[in-house]
Order: structure tokens, then C-alpha cells, then sequence
């Protein structure tokens, strides 16, 4: 990152107005560059793939998908879901995005691995270049490239700094390595999720905490005019909206192209995940030295008028092979058993498991506040017996609709996860060929609304008519799976394997 005279101007350019949060979906720990006349934002994607998704704006308001840095990370078992293992809560944490010298960086740690990885790429579509960074777990990290030095700030409670060997492969034999600053006497959260930025010749550091009296995020900020001197400052934002007390914190600084700088953090929303945040910056004198201004309105610079962006969801017909950007597969999927085309997704089974957690080939998209619903048709003729389809409202806590085989019949079904155990059939509706049924195909509906309550409903096609099935949903975020709410399109076989579901015509309100 270029130095830069700290300024707040007036742009002259066409201005635009945004409202916190914003995109109203899960997109936690954002962390944004300004380069090639856009702005990235890359954000945590834990066990979800392909992973590292970057985003693309060109007014800080409005996103749409730029690129996915990895398609899979190491291939672990667990990465893979093998037998009962899985990285939920885990996987790809809070990375960092860099541009230095016309080249993108983007550095993050997983802790299933309890490695740090980093990627680099000439244009930000690719290809994408790994290595591991030996030396250190590198918690929440931030990259500050300086000149012909590279470092990493990493910890958690107390920061740390790390200078990098010139290959960017492990730490420099007799390098700078220190505590910036520490917070290790927090009773709730100390510092982490750290960002430094070489800015007018100071050091800036910017982290998140909690208030020690109670739980709420807030920021902070130190800067120094060496690396090797104090960091000073504090506490420079601690607010949050009416609808929820909690706070903005957690992302960085990120100054356009006429020095006008934004912060980009995030805020906690009950189930449907962690939000995206933008404030102001206001740089003052004093130890502090800087102060980020928030409210539920506030305005950017439109650096591209009329710009049409492509969405972060939706609708799909199945209808080719390609790519789709909106989609992620729970856990690295097994590609021979997967296949999209000719208006359907089919799913082949090749696990048994009790659970739709454990099932290969679970394929995503987040869910969106305030409310919203999904619909697809799923054909079980290639079930086999004990085997389940369905349209989930999938986190910790999960509920699905979906069509069951047992015995040579089916049935539609809503489904739920216990507090521990297999999953429980809560409510089921056998499916005998009438007028209103023709087996083995049924068009199930999921709604998901977030607010006072978070909760989703569930239905399936009876002719014309949508019938509910199983109760009221509660939805909650939690530390078990660590991301907001998404639809998950699942197949899961409790006896043996190699049946096929095959779904079709999914639509996303």
C-alpha cells in the first residue's frame, strides 16, 4: 500500500448513498484494498468451497464477486469430510489482501492445519500461487510490505510483528520480531484482527477488542513512527445501531483514489452471520490520532456511474457446467460424484452417515436479511431406501424440507438437528401418487426471515398448493459452524451408498 497524505476532501465525482449494514449477508472479518481503479474486500470463508472469495466495488456500497483465490487448501480429511471428521468452525480465517509492486497478496491462517498460508497472483482472477509461511501460527493477520521489507502483525490478546524472510516463506534470520501491544488482561476478547498500514510515513494498527465490562465489539487504533518505537492510541469506535447493541468492529482503512478514507469492519446479526460495515475517517492530533465516524446512513464516491453489478445470489436452472459464482460446497466435494447440466444438479452418494452435516457435496449460497426464500424440485427416482434429499436451512442448528425413500415409498419430510445425535424426523407426509403427487418428484420451499426472531418455515408442493410441514425453525448463530445461515442443497444415504437425487429449477427470492 502506497504512503498517503491522511485528507479528508470533498470528491468531485458523483457521490452515492449507502446504508449499514450492507449486502445484508454473511461476508465476516472484511479486510479492503484500493488498486486497478477498484476496491477488493476478501473475507473469512472457513469450511466453505472454493474458498477466499474476493469482491469487487467500485463505490464501497455496492459488490459483486471478482474472484475465489483456492479450490481447495491442502485436501485434509477432515477438509474433506472423511468418515466424522470436518473443519467446521474452522478452515480459512480473516485473511488479508495486498497489492505491492503491480502484484496481489493474499495471506491467511487455518486453524484445522494450524498453518499460514499465502498466495500471490499478477492479476486478481489468477492463477493464484501458494506457499506456506513457516515460524508462527499467524492469528488474524494482517501483511505490511515496506519498502524491501515484509512483515506480519499476528496474535491474539498480544499483537505481534514478524519480519519476513525475502521469499516470504518464514520468518528473516535476526528480523524485527516484537510486541506491538497487548490486551491479555481482557476477561472477554483482547486484541486480535489486527491491520497495519504504512500511512504518511507513521505505522498504523488497528484492532478489535471488547468493552471489559460487557460484550461489545469495538475498535482501536495505535500508531508509531518506527517500528521499533511505542505504538500509542485507544478505543477509536464504539458504536453500534438501535437494532442491535453490539458493535462494529473488526476490518481496516482504505483510502480512494482522491484521499478519501472509509473504514470497511463488520457487525454481528443473529443467524444470518456477520455484515459489513462502512464508517468514516476522521484524522486528528493527538495520541489517538485518528477517529471512525459511523451512523446508519453515509455517502462514498461512485467511481464508476451506471455500473451494473452482477449479483452474490441466485436463481439457477442447472441448465450448463459453468462456473457459478454464488455457490459454495460445505467442505471440499468430491468431484466424480457431482454433476451440473442439462437442468439438473445431481448428487451421488458415497458415504452413509446420520447426519446431513457429514454428507459429501452440500452445496451453498448465503442467506440475506431481511427475509428470504428459496424453492427447487427434487427427483428421487435413483433413491435408495434410507436415503434423503432436501433444501436446508443449514448451520449449526439446521432444518430442511426434503423427499424421503424408505421402504420403496416416499415421503416428504422436515428434519432438524437434536442437541447431539442423528438427525430427527420431526414431521413426515407419505407421498402416495394422487392427483396432487406424482412420485418420485416433489418441489419443496424454504423461508427464512431474520430480525426480533430468526426462524425459518418450511413447505412442499401439493398441486397448486404450497402445504407447511414441521414447525417454526429457530435459527441461531453459533460457535460450532462460525458462519450466518445459507440454503444448502444436500443428499445424504443412511443405508448404502450410490443412489442418485437429482434437483432442478432452483429459485431464490
Amino acid at each position: 500500500m502506497k504512503d498517503a497524505t491522511p485528507v479528508n476532501r470533498k470528491n468531485q465525482n458523483v457521490t452515492v448513498k449507502g446504508r449499514n449494514p450492507i449486502l445484508g449477508m454473511d461476508f465476516p472479518d472484511p479486510d479492503v484494498i484500493y488498486a486497478d481503479g477498484c476496491f477488493y474486500m476478501i473475507s473469512t470463508t472457513m469450511h466453505f468451497f472454493p474458498g477466499g472469495q474476493i469482491l469487487r466495488s467500485y463505490d464501497l456500497v455496492h459488490w459483486e464477486h471478482a474472484a475465489y483465490v483456492f479450490d481447495s487448501i491442502d485436501g485434509t480429511p477432515a477438509q474433506k469430510l472423511t468418515g466424522e471428521e470436518n473443519i467446521y468452525g474452522k478452515g480459512m480465517w480473516a485473511g488479508c489482501i495486498r497489492y505491492h509492486n503491480g502484484e496481489f497478496f493474499v495471506a491467511f491462517s487455518c486453524n484445522d492445519t494450524q498453518k499460514t498460508y499465502l498466495y500471490r497472483a499478477d492479476s486478481i482472477e489468477g492463477p493464484w500461487r501458494k506457499n506456506i509461511v513457516e515460524g508462527y501460527f499467524y492469528y488474524d493477520l494482517s501483511m505490511l510490505f515496506d519498502e524491501d521489507r515484509v512483515y506480519m502483525i499476528h496474535g491474539h490478546k498480544e499483537v505481534f510483528i514478524t519480519e519476513l524472510n525475502s521469499e516470504l516463506t518464514g520468518p528473516k534470520e535476526g528480523g524485527l520480531h516484537r510486541l506491538l501491544i497487548s490486551d491479555k488482561d481482557n476477561p472477554i476478547l483482547g486484541y486480535e484482527g489486527s491491520h497495519m498500514y504504512k500511512i504518511n510515513g507513521e505505522y498504523w494498527l488497528f484492532s478489535i477488542h471488547s468493552l471489559a465490562s460487557h460484550w461489545k465489539r469495538v475498535e482501536a487504533a495505535f500508531h508509531a513512527g518506527s517500528l521499533e518505537d511505542d505504538f500509542k492510541g485507544g478505543d477509536v469506535l464504539n458504536f453500534s445501531l438501535p437494532d442491535r447493541p453490539d458493535g462494529f468492529a473488526q476490518g481496516g482503512v482504505v483510502e480512494g483514489p482522491e484521499g478519501v478514507w472509509h473504514a470497511v469492519l463488520f457487525r454481528d446479526n443473529g443467524a444470518v452471520g456477520r455484515i459489513p460495515v462502512v464508517t468514516g475517517v476522521s484524522w486528528i492530533t493527538g495520541d489517538k490520532g485518528v477517529e471512525l465516524i459511523a451512523s446508519e446512513e453515509f455517502e462514498t464516491t461512485d467511481l464508476k456511474p451506471g455500473y451494473e453489478y452482477a449479483p452474490l445470489y441466485g436463481s439457477d436452472d442447472f441448465s450448463s457446467a459453468t462456473r457459478r459464482d454464488f455457490w459454495q460446497f460445505n467442505h471440499e466435494p468430491v468431484p466424480e460424484n457431482v454433476c451440473f447440466g442439462n437442468g439438473e444438479l445431481a448428487i451421488t452418494t458415497d458415504k452413509v452417515c446420520d447426519r446431513i452435516t457429514s454428507a459429501h457435496n452440500t452445496l451453498t449460497q448465503r442467506m440475506k436479511l431481511p427475509e428470504c426464500a428459496a424453492e427447487v424440485t427434487i427427483d428421487g427416482t435413483d433413491m435408495k431406501n434410507g436415503d434423503v434429499a432436501g433444501l436446508a436451512a443449514f448451520q449449526g442448528d439446521y432444518g430442511y424440507v426434503g423427499i424421503m425413500r424408505e421402504e420403496d415409498r416416499f415421503f416428504a419430510v422436515f428434519g432438524q438437528k437434536p442437541e447431539d445425535g442423528a438427525d430427527e424426523i420431526c414431521e413426515r407426509v407419505k407421498l402416495d401418487a394422487t392427483e396432487d403427487f406424482v412420485p418420485p418428484k416433489l418441489r419443496v420451499r424454504l423461508e427464512a426471515r431474520f430480525g426480533e426472531k430468526d426462524e425459518a418455515e418450511c413447505f412442499f408442493l401439493a398441486g397448486k398448493k404450497w402445504r407447511k410441514i414441521g414447525p417454526v425453525h429457530p435459527l441461531s448463530f453459533r460457535l460450532d459452524h462460525f458462519t450466518g445461515c445459507r440454503f444448502g442443497l444436500f443428499y445424504s444415504a443412511s443405508l448404502e451408498c450410490g443412489g442418485t437425487a437429482r434437483f432442478s429449477a432452483f429459485v431464490y427470492e
